[in-house]
């Protein structure tokens, strides 16, 4: 037990510059008693004694802001970072070196008791500030999910998701460092992919607007006729690419 705890108090000096020390994490740290107290309820939830399990998670939600359903399974060295609003259902799984952030919610989609019915978070996933994580489907080891994102579908290992509903930034687009912590899920290329998209569609549409341009220039200075076309309004690239950054 105090081995675990040691291993909490050292994984989240390392992953929040805040931490000045080991009995500051002790005493300050909500995530922290929120994990140790789930400790307790899930010993009681796996020895049947629902109702002492629910209510130890009962006085860690009083307590901490963050509730964690006794049947949940979390592994080790998880940092909830801050935490108030983290809600964590029945039947998910959260494994080792995972770190959340306040307002995540994993949750179940479906009512049918006795099923699997909330997420699975493999070794070294963040979950963002305010993320929705909803169904019984698993996050990758060292996935990301940004802050604010609503993921319904499984998210590749390495992968980062962003927006709602959440997209996929594969792995292979993304930087070598795959595996370096992330606050919050912020990568450095962690762009929603359908404003890069929409970026890339309007410079394509821009750059054919200056083909066709020096192409009438070039057509009417050979002295070939050309019928009059009405012109419409130049596309503005630059402001157009501003409204999807």
């Amino acid at each position: 037990m105090f081995s675990s705890l040691r291993e909490d108090i050292n994984s989240i000096i390392e992953r929040d510059p805040a931490a000045r020390n080991g009995w500051e994490v002790l005493t300050c740290y909500p995530g922290l008693h929120a994990i140790v107290m789930h400790n307790w309820a899930h010993a009681c939830w796996k020895r049947n004694l629902k109702w002492l399990g629910r209510f130890v998670s009962y006085l860690a939600r009083v307590i901490t802001g963050i509730e964690i359903h006794p049947g949940a399974t979390i592994g080790r060295r998880v940092f909830i970072d801050h935490g108030f609003g983290v809600v964590i259902g029945e039947t998910a799984v959260v494994g080792d070196d995972c770190t959340i952030y306040q307002g995540v919610t994993l949750g179940g989609t479906t009512l049918v008791a006795g099923t699997k019915r909330h997420p699975t978070l493999e070794r070294g996933v963040i979950v963002g500030a305010g993320a929705q994580v909803l169904g019984a489907f698993t996050v990758g080891e060292f996935a990301k999910v940004g802050s604010n994102a609503v993921v319904v579908k499984p998210v590749p290992a390495g992968a980062t998701a962003v927006g709602n509903p959440a997209h996929i930034i594969r792995k292979e687009d993304q930087s070598r460092s795959a595996r370096m912590f992330a606050a919050y899920g912020v990568t450095p290329n962690g762009d929603d992919p359908l404003s890069k998209a929409l970026r890339g569609l309007i410079d394509h549409v821009a750059r054919q607007d200056e083909q066709l341009e020096r192409l009438t220039a070039t057509i009417k200075a050979a002295g070939i006729a050309c019928p009059n076309v009405l012109e419409g309004d130049k596309l503005d690239s630059v402001t157009l690419n501003r409204l999807v950054d």
